[in-house]
């Protein structure tokens, strides 16, 4: 097809296809020196705080804008258009194909200017949506506060910080007393409780005891906060020590006195409380430490004699009957099951012991059914009933289920286990239990 001069010139203006020139080298570089502004102003993009951390990457993995990545880029972009002058000369004459594709699909300035030719570059959208799923695309301008966690490089002031945001921040990297120290001073000086503790609880557990308290005693500020912290977690023999080691001799000694709130048994408690008495206390607190003692002793004195069931019985004559009726009903409500063993056990003058109660032990089971005792604490006193009569009907009333099973086995008394079989949960362990009796072989049977 035959066109005018005029007409081609028009068509050169006017297409969305650029013609081949020799100055494609001097566009490639404006495109580089377009892409680096562009990679530049991702500043905008990033937080703050981590202006300083930005890493801009190419995807060879070296950094945009050095003086290598651009000797490669711009040997990138000459042999590209070295490829397309020789498959130009080839031909002998001009022609609208696409250039040959760069060995990669993707570029810095592909980004950011989207397509300059058909098929040359992918669009950001289009290079995002084409990549497969382990292929990623290059991260530019990513803050190094994704990934130096890993790598372990923060400085201390950086560090400090990221604890301060309440960052995971290993500080297993200060290794030498040195580095220790100055994180704790960037710690103290930005006055965050928080992140002295968390400083402090490292130190504690890398360093010794010795260098520890050294070092805090001329850091008064780090020194509260790790006695504080040592009297919340409960670690007194440590806060002793330290106490000790800075000669706080009357702190240490209101540290040991409070040790007696954990000593649960009193003759323990005025044990521990006796030793206190020597301590250097200030006058008025001695005097307290005295008190302390002399009215747990007498507490103690008290409760073992003077206020105790045993003496009252003895000292106004209370009948067996009444005695036990009053103590069973009390530590009943209390729920002190051991009590009421100990209340009906007696011992022969040969050393054994027995169970026996003045009011009968129908009357002990009723009781505790009144104050709610559970199934296994009636069985025990339903088994005590002599009568055979009255322990199946309590046991009955009760249910307690393996008393009644039991007495029936041993009555032999099949009907009254068959009929009994209808009162116990389907599928129950109970019901398993009679349907065993009733199938053995080994019972003979009264009916």
């Amino acid at each position: 097809m035959n066109r005018t001069k005029g007409d081609e010139e028009e068509y050169w203006n006017s297409s969305k296809f650029k013609a081949f020139t020799f100055d494609d080298e001097d566009d490639e570089l404006s495109q580089l020196k377009e892409s680096k502004r562009a990679v530049n102003s991702l500043r905008d993009f990033v937080d703050d705080d981590d202006d300083d951390d930005l890493e801009r990457v190419s995807w060879t993995g070296e950094p945009v804008g050095s003086i290598s990545w651009s000797i490669k880029e711009t040997a990138g972009s000459s042999g590209s258009t070295h490829e397309g002058r020789e498959q130009l000369k080839s031909r002998n004459s001009f022609s609208y194909a696409q250039l040959p594709k760069p060995t990669s699909t993707y570029s810095l300035s592909s980004f950011f200017k989207g397509r300059t030719r058909p098929g040359s570059f992918q669009s950001l959208s289009d290079a995002l949506s084409d990549t497969p799923a382990k292929s990623y695309a290059p991260e530019l301008g990513r803050p190094k506060g994704e990934y130096r966690d890993y790598s372990n490089d923060w400085s201390i002031a950086d560090t400090a910080r990221r604890l301060r945001k309440g960052k995971v921040c290993s500080l297993e990297r200060f290794r030498s007393l040195q580095d220790k120290l100055q994180l704790l001073e960037e710690a103290v000086s930005m006055h965050d409780g928080n992140v002295i503790t968390a400083v402090l609880i490292f130190l504690k557990r890398t360093l010794s005891k010795e260098i520890l308290f050294r070092e805090l005693e001329v850091r008064q500020v780090a020194l509260r906060h790790l006695i504080h912290f040592l009297k919340e977690i409960g670690d007194q023999k440590l806060l002793l020590d330290l106490f000790r080691f800075l000669d706080r001799t009357e702190e240490l000694a209101l540290s040991h006195y409070r040790e007696h709130l954990n000593i649960q048994d009193p003759e323990k408690r005025k044990e521990f409380l006796k030793t206190c008495i020597g301590l250097p206390f200030s006058a008025e607190d001695c005097a307290h430490i005295q008190d302390h003692y002399t009215l747990l002793e007498r507490q103690i004195i008290i409760e073992g004699t003077f206020s105790s069931p045993v003496n009252l019985k003895k000292t106004f004559k209370i009948p067996d009957k009444q005695y036990v009726l009053t103590a069973l009903a009390a530590r009943a409500k209390l729920r002190a099951w051991q009590d009421i063993d100990a209340l009906f056990t007696t011992k022969n003058w040969l050393g054994y012991t027995k169970k026996r109660a003045p009011i009968g032990f129908h009357r002990v089971v009723e009781i505790l059914h009144k104050n709610s005792a559970p199934v296994q604490i009636l069985q025990e006193y339903v088994n005590l009933v002599e009568d055979v009569d009255t322990k199946l009907n309590l046991a009955t009333k009760f249910k307690c289920h393996d008393v009644v099973i039991d007495t029936c086995r041993d009555l032999k008394d099949r009907q009254q286990l068959l009929a009994y079989r209808s009162k116990v949960d389907k599928g129950s362990a109970e019901e398993e239990k009679i349907d065993t009796l009733l199938s053995s072989s080994q019972i003979r049977w009264k009916n």
